[in-house]
């Protein structure tokens, strides 16, 4: 028996969050030489990660998978740890202000 860690990214097709999922994969032989691979996650039999993984964003089960490795080679989809602060400059309107003209 082997074991190995599996980190798998996805995205989310309707808020296009980026997440990984960590998996570990056993291979078993049984005793007529057949492999099978189990898949757990969080210590319980899980389903090979494929299309229709739940976002944990919007609860959205349209997502797709990255290839293996992909968010280690594109750092930039990876969404910080933290959320970015408020931006303290005042937002000025490209538009003027509406003149009012009173009647008299």
């Amino acid at each position: 028996m082997t074991e190995e860690l599996r980190t798998v990214p996805f995205e989310c097709r309707r808020c296009w969050h980026v997440w990984e999922e960590q998996y570990l994969v056993r291979r078993i032989d049984d005793r007529h030489g057949n492999e099978t691979e189990v898949w757990l996650r969080d210590g319980l039999p899980a389903l090979p990660p494929g299309p229709g993984v739940i976002c944990p964003s919007c609860g959205c089960q349209q997502s797709t998978r990255f290839p293996d490795g992909y968010l280690s080679r594109h750092p930039e989809l990876v969404p910080p740890a933290e959320p970015a602060g408020p931006d303290a400059t005042p937002l000025l309107s490209p538009v003027q202000p509406p003149v009012h003209r009173h009647l008299t």
